[in-house]
């Protein structure tokens, strides 16, 4: 059942409940709103038919922009063989430079798919993550680094110039590998590596040599990574190979146009921490106009016990706000991008869609809500006087206004509304106010409100809701 605000309600209830107090600021001009609603993949194939389906049209409706295309071949969204330079080029002994060593099939579907639905390829050139522990696969150093590069070379030039009856899709975003120290602690990637199957300084190698080939080769293009893993859940340390692979970079002048790294919490303020560390990173090394991405993350309270609790939590009220506090926390930060783990239907870090029925859940609308702040494009000051209320507002260049209200509650045991006054600095609200709420009984519900006579308005909100506040 919907809730309806009424004002009468908030004031019988405001003595006896918890309130806040939310000002904006529309004159003041902050910045652009950032790429913080990015995502990893996009909507399921259907392999009969060859299209995109049931996702697609929320794909584009949420104006997520970029889509990296890690662990594509997980899951069987897309097929098996998409992607991974060990799939496009099966045989690492063949000719690079003749078409017919590469399979581009379903790759070139699936690629396909995102940009028709609007949304622009962040490709990762490397190979999936290999969590079976038996044996490994394709995640070794390669035989020859000058070679793959080669190879990755030819992958750009297919989706890019139209090498090999290719595309002409302007993919400017190329990342090298992916999370290459997930087991650099204590030699583990001796043990049972995942992501890379070599030491510290073969990947040094490896990467300074894709890396100024790619980039010699296309000076025009934003070549980068690695996509470094991040420590635990609740660490507030960056792990030591940041600074190492920085300063081995450095020493070997390799240019790096964007740095990216991952780390998985339930604390959003920890990724603003960890994001001003790497930027002092960068600029201590040199990489001052280095671009810095969180490229994957998620609600994860602990990688043991609490893990199945946080597979749930991602697809519901929580985890929605959770989404919402951490691209308001982020905009706010040296991030440059936030990319969501994980758009695939059917997985377990996707807690955007229900996966029997495609439905958006709570964490969606989050993404949408940024959506449309990004479309309106122009962040403005917003201040809140409770940490407890989280507040983001953008307007265009007509003067509409858009206000993302958020409360995310770490503790479970938070159950008490809260009554939030959102103000106008230089004025009031009037009749056009739009508010969507999403919340544990509505995603993104249209509502009446109530205006104060002062031309404020007074939000309900629940632990872990959020309010997207439109004005014309």
């Amino acid at each position: 059942m919907n809730r309806i605000l009424f004002t009468c309600l908030a004031v019988i209830y405001a003595g006896i409940s918890l309130s806040a107090q939310v000002v904006v600021t529309s004159e003041v001009e902050l910045g652009p709103i950032k790429r913080m609603n990015a995502v990893n993949n996009g909507p399921r194939i259907n392999n009969a038919e060859q299209v995109y389906t049931g996702t697609a049209r929320y794909f584009r409706a949420a104006n997520v922009g970029f889509s990296r295309n890690h662990d594509a071949n997980g899951a069987g969204a897309y097929g098996e063989h998409v992607v991974d330079i060990s799939v496009i080029f099966p045989d690492f002994d063949a000719d690079p430079n003749d078409p017919k060593s590469y399979d581009f099939v379903l790759t070139d579907r699936y690629v396909k798919s995102i940009q028709d639905a609007g949304v622009e390829v962040f490709y990762r050139l490397g190979q999936s993550i290999e969590n079976q522990p038996l044996k490994k696969y394709h995640i070794y150093p390669p035989k020859d680094n000058k070679k793959w590069a080669i190879v990755a070379e030819h992958i750009i030039r297919h989706y890019n110039e139209g090498w090999a009856d290719g595309f002409y899709y302007n993919i400017r975003y190329w990342e090298v590998w992916n999370e290459p120290n997930l087991e650099w602690d204590d030699d583990k990637w001796k043990v049972d590596p995942r992501c890379w199957a070599g030491s510290p300084e073969q990947f040094y190698d490896f990467f300074e040599v894709a890396v100024k080939h790619l980039k010699g080769c296309f000076p025009h293009l934003l070549i980068g990574g690695p996509a470094m893993s991040g420590g635990s859940p609740t660490d507030r340390e960056i792990p030591v190979w940041y600074e190492r692979i920085l300063s081995e970079m450095q020493r070997r002048k390799v240019p790096l146009d964007f740095f990216a790294w991952h780390i998985y919490v339930a604390d959003p303020t920890i990724y603003v921490e960890y994001a001003h560390k790497v930027k002092a990173l960068l600029d201590k090394y040199g990489y001052t106009k280095t671009e810095q991405f969180l490229n994957e993350w998620n609600y994860v309270q602990s990688w043991t016990d609490e893990y199945p609790h946080s597979i749930r939590v991602m697809a519901n009220p929580k985890g929605g706000a959770f989404v919402c506090a951490a691209m308001q926390d982020c905009q706010n930060s040296p991030l440059d991008m936030l990319m969501y783990y994980d758009w695939r239907p059917g997985t377990a870090f996707n807690g955007l869609f229900d996966f029997r029925t495609e439905a958006p859940l709570w964490a969606y609308w989050a993404l949408y809500s940024w959506g449309k702040l990004k479309t309106l494009g122009t962040q403005v000051k917003a201040e809140s006087a409770d940490a407890d209320i989280r507040v983001t507002a953008a307007r265009n260049a007509e003067g509409k206004l858009g206000i993302l209200v958020c409360r995310y509650s770490m503790d479970n045991n938070v159950v008490a509304p809260k009554y939030v006054t959102v103000g106008l600095a230089e004025g009031k609200f009037d009749s056009n106010v739009r508010c969507h709420l999403t919340d544990e009984f509505n995603m993104y519900t249209e509502y009446p409100i109530a205006l104060q006579s002062d031309g404020t308005l007074i939000l309900d909100m629940q632990p872990n809701s959020f309010v997207f506040i439109e004005q014309d």
